[in-house]
C-alpha cells in the first residue's frame, strides 16, 4: 500500500532532476535577444558575452 506513493515520489524526483540538469546545460542556441547598432548595446548575461551581428545581439561563450 505504502510502495504506490513512494514510487509516484520518486518518479517525480528523478524527472524533476533531469528536467533540472537539461534547463541547466541548455544554451541560449541561436536565439537573437533585442536590436542593437553596437556591442555596447547588448547586455551581460551570467557565463555569456553578447555581441552585436546584424543588428541583433547574439550570445556568445565566454
Amino acid at each position: 500500500m505504502v510502495k504506490t506513493p513512494k514510487l509516484v515520489y520518486v518518479l517525480i524526483l528523478f524527472l524533476s532532476i533531469c528536467f533540472s540538469i537539461t534547463i541547466s546545460n541548455s544554451s541560449f542556441g541561436r536565439i537573437v535577444y533585442w536590436n542593437c547598432k553596437t556591442d555596447k548595446d547588448c547586455k551581460q548575461h551570467r557565463g555569456f558575452n553578447f555581441r552585436c551581428r546584424s543588428g541583433n545581439c547574439i550570445p556568445i561563450r565566454r
